[in-house]
């Protein structure tokens, strides 16, 4: 392990980050629009994104910073069950190349600007879209604060901080800094600066990627030692749990896991309000449909970056070292396989890859909260203006909850809280997705599944412990009735589910009013460029007022 500064690698990494802050502040330039107090402006970049835009965008809102420190990570720490990520990505784009495009028709038509806006039309129900959107808030903080611990993890391997002796302001003054430029030029700028960065992040990410399979493998022996240290690696027994460290390949006992922390993931991926608002913000039907088909180019990135674990292990990385955070195995692996100025460039790359995601996560968090917290319930009379200043204050109080997460909380609390996040974001697929196509789930049938799902989804992770952790040490745990382990996400997606079905029946039963749809079967396929109806919604009750209906 390396130890002191790496000048080299720093100047690189600042050029970089100096680069991506000045594109930043420029693309509240570029293609500015007349008014741009407006959340169809600030939050969705006036919804005129093209295909690559949006492929670059999309690509940077979900492959982050942490994804290119903890999937190789994971695989780092145990193995085969690290490269679930991979088969779940694959899954999600024909799901999506379903539903998608409808989602963005409807929200076109009707000038929606979070699901949660949606909800409300579809089903006439603050109640239900409240639900969704402080589901997609909570959800949505951790995963910021995971960008963040990507950053940290970077920095640490460069040396940066003033190391461990250091008091607290110094040691965490570059993520200070870091931080403060990311709330500054995302408040200016809103979802126009991810989106001019995102090329700057994916190239670089890519670059790496390519350079790292091969030149990385070249200095180790080829792959033939790689995998070999891998395995004896991963069946050495944990003094920890009596168990092997892992597996190279998956053993029967494992596979439910898997499978489902795949499926489950995949369904949970685009109910994030951060998915949801980059698609959003795309120009066209035509546009949300060619990208799903190009994204999972990603996905064979994605597998590349996953042997990134094994190769750490043929390193000797963290071996023999007690207690080593294998978050910081990749970073350290390209710091010590590539020259100072291709690591200063590799760290770069994920330094980069954490601004993105975490910027519009931020943006996706504050217009869930302006569009159906403070509007719906505290200023319905709200002006397009008022919004997007609210947007804007609550991004930065957004990244300020998450920067203090950060600091205070041990890394493992944020990856559970992450973990966590998973599990609570998938109960809103019902809500969403479900009412793309049909208007039969009764409001408050959904609502109660959700909440079921809510309450056996946060209780089963609780329980869940692990020798150095006494709650939320994993998202795995016994399905009940099968008996194998499964990922708890789905078992309570599955709940969710059963419980709106059996509910919505009892309700049509006894007649319980349904609320007004205010949507028509016309907007699930409209293409054109422009709302048909204002962005910003009258004001009303839990109770929509008559208009059309008929969606389907």
């Amino acid at each position: 392990m390396k130890h002191g500064v790496n000048g080299v690698a720093l100047a690189v990494f600042v050029v970089f980050f100096l680069l991506v802050t000045a594109l930043g502040f420029l693309a509240a330039r570029w293609r500015r629009a007349e008014n741009a107090l407006n959340l169809d402006e600030w939050g969705l970049g006036g919804r005129s994104f093209g295909t690559w835009i949006t492929w670059f965008l999309l690509g940077g809102d979900l492959y982050t910073a942490y994804t290119f420190v903890a999937v190789p990570a994971a695989v780092y720490a145990a193995g085969a069950s690290g490269f679930f990520a991979v088969p779940y990505t694959i899954l999600v784009y024909p799901m999506i190349f379903c539903f998608l495009p409808r989602l963005w028709s409807v929200a076109r038509s009707r000038g929606y600007v979070t699901p949660s806006d949606f909800v409300r039309g579809r089903y006439g129900s603050r109640g239900l879209s409240l639900a969704v959107a402080v589901t997609g808030i909570l959800a949505t903080m951790p995963y910021i604060a995971l960008q963040l611990v990507g950053i940290q993890a970077v920095l640490d391997v460069m040396g940066v901080g003033g190391g461990a002796s250091a008091n607290w302001f110094v040691k965490d003054l570059p993520l200070l800094i870091a931080f403060a430029v990311l709330a500054a030029y995302t408040y200016s700028s809103g979802l126009r600066a991810p989106a001019l960065i995102a090329f700057v992040k994916d190239a670089l990410i890519y670059i790496v990627i390519a350079v790292a399979i091969i030149y990385i493998p070249m200095r180790l022996g080829g792959f033939g030692h790689i995998f070999h240290s891998a395995s004896q690696a991963y069946a050495q027994v944990s003094p920890a749990t009596g168990k092997p460290r892992g597996e190279l390949v998956s053993g029967a006992k494992s596979q439910w896991a898997y499978a489902t922390l795949a499926l489950g993931s995949a369904l949970a991926l685009f109910m994030y309000p951060h998915s949801i608002t980059a698609t959003l913000s795309s120009r066209s039907r035509d546009v949300v449909r060619r990208n799903t088909t190009i994204l999972p180019l990603y996905s064979l990135m994605l597998g590349l970056l996953a042997m990134l674990g094994f190769m750490a292990i043929a390193d000797g990385i963290g071996k023999g070292v007690k207690g080593y955070n294998a978050q910081l195995a990749i970073p350290q692996l390209f710091s010590n396989m590539f020259p100072s100025w291709f690591a200063g460039l590799s760290f770069a790359a994920i330094g980069i890859g954490a601004l993105v995601p975490a910027a519009i996560m931020s943006i996706a968090a504050a217009n869930l909260f302006t569009r159906n917290v403070y509007r719906d319930f505290l200023r319905p009379n709200a002006t397009a203006e008022q919004e997007t200043r609210v947007s804007k204050l609550v991004s930065l109080v957004v990244k300020v909850g998450a920067l203090v997460f950060v600091l205070t909380m041990d890394k493992t609390v944020a990856i559970n809280f992450q973990l966590l996040g998973g599990i609570w974001i998938l109960q809103t697929f019902p809500a969403i997705v479900a009412g793309l196509y049909t208007r039969w789930f009764h409001r408050w049938a959904l609502l109660s599944g959700w909440l079921v799902g809510m309450v056996y989804g946060t209780w089963a992770a609780w329980t869940v412990a692990s020798p150095t952790q006494a709650h939320f040490a994993g998202s795995s745990k016994v399905i009940p009735g099968i008996g194998q382990i499964g990922y708890i996400g789905l078992t309570a997606f599955v709940l969710n589910l059963a419980v709106a079905v059996v509910l919505t029946v009892a309700f049509k039963a006894l007649g319980t009013p349904d609320g007004i749809d205010e949507t028509a079967p016309g907007d699930y396929t409209a293409t054109g460029p422009q709302p048909s109806v204002p962005n910003q919604l009258p004001p009303y009750g839990d109770e929509l007022p008559p208009v059309p209906t008929g969606g389907r």
